[in-house]
């Protein structure tokens, strides 16, 4: 039975992951910090864990709980944004908040679940396309963009030392109708997690370190 990680899981795509994962028949363990939100993933079928990422310890436990686990597909969803204009200087509390949920809580669990992957594993971080610098051709919410720019270089990263043992991607998951995206959005997070599930399932070793849209096209640093 395949085994599926999902950090970040108490709404919009983390849940998406967990009830789509869970109805192909994926073994799945799913963290969330509220109690309500982890009876909602229980009553899925998941293993529910609480975490949360801006406390290094609830972190720092998250290795022994999911020991004897083999992970064959890890999902790192976190994200966070407070709307800045490009040359507005955030104000550090925002700063501390969005650089803290969106890269340090991924460079927390890393290293706490890597000794856990199954292999030729599959590890994905949720980014944005707006922390592409190549393409990117606006400078709003640009506290987010640094945010999502930086994860990008920690995911860069973890494929270099992982080598071999698992292929690891940077998802832009499309602009989503969930709490952040809004009600206009492009797409529903059906559509968005069907996708990115599907890159999953077929990427292969020469892809580990890449960026990659919902749709599975690739997009420049």
């Amino acid at each position: 039975m395949t085994q599926v990680l999902i950090v970040g899981a108490s709404r919009g795509i983390g849940f998406e992951f967990v009830r789509q994962y869970r109805e192909a028949g994926a073994a799945v363990v799913a963290t969330a910090r509220k109690e309500e939100d982890l009876v909602r993933l229980r009553d899925l079928g998941a293993t529910a864990l609480q975490l949360d990422l801006l406390d290094a310890a609830s972190v720092s436990g998250l290795a022994w709980q999911v020991d004897g686990h083999a992970f064959d597909v890890a999902v790192i969803n976190a994200g966070v944004n407070v709307r800045s204009n490009g040359l507005s200087t955030p104000a550090l509390d925002d700063f501390d908040h969005v650089m803290r949920t969106n890269v340090l809580g991924p460079m927390r669990v890393i290293p706490q679940i890597a000794e856990y992957l199954a292999p030729d594993a599959r590890l994905a971080v949720l980014s944005s396309r707006m922390g592409s610098i190549g393409s990117r051709t606006s400078p709003s919410d640009w506290l987010y963009r640094a945010s999502k720019s930086a994860v990008n270089s920690v995911l860069k990263d973890t494929a270099l030392v992982l080598g071999n043992r698992a292929i690891c991607v940077s998802f832009h998951p499309g602009w989503v109708r969930t709490d952040m995206g809004g009600s206009g959005a492009d797409i529903d997070v059906a559509t968005s997690v069907a996708g990115m599930r599907s890159v999953l399932a077929s990427v292969k070793r020469e892809h580990s370190g890449g960026y990659f849209n919902y749709d599975g096209q690739l997009i420049p640093w």
